[in-house]
């Protein structure tokens, strides 16, 4: 079970990184947001993945909190950059 959590952790810290070279190259600012919210959704699979290879279960309600403030700042980012597409 160890060698499973060590490889799932490899993966998501290799799609970190691609995830976060798409949000500093990406061609547009919409890819950049939808590269950060990529970047919010496996950080908070990775703190699920620590809290359990740890047994600190406190890290379960962090991602919690992490995934739901990531969502409400996605949204208000969406809501901004669509007030700024039509001029309001």
């Amino acid at each position: 079970m160890t060698i499973l959590i060590w490889i799932w952790s490899i993966i998501l810290s290799i799609s970190i990184i691609l995830v976060l070279y798409r949000c500093i190259k990406g061609p547009s600012l919409p890819d950049r947001v939808i590269a950060l919210d990529m970047f919010t959704t496996i950080t908070t699979g990775l703190l699920v993945l620590i809290a359990h290879f740890l047994n600190n279960y406190v890290l379960l309600d962090v991602s919690l909190v992490y995934a739901l403030l990531a969502f409400i700042s996605v949204i208000a980012i969406a809501r901004y950059l669509e007030s700024a597409k039509r001029g309001d």
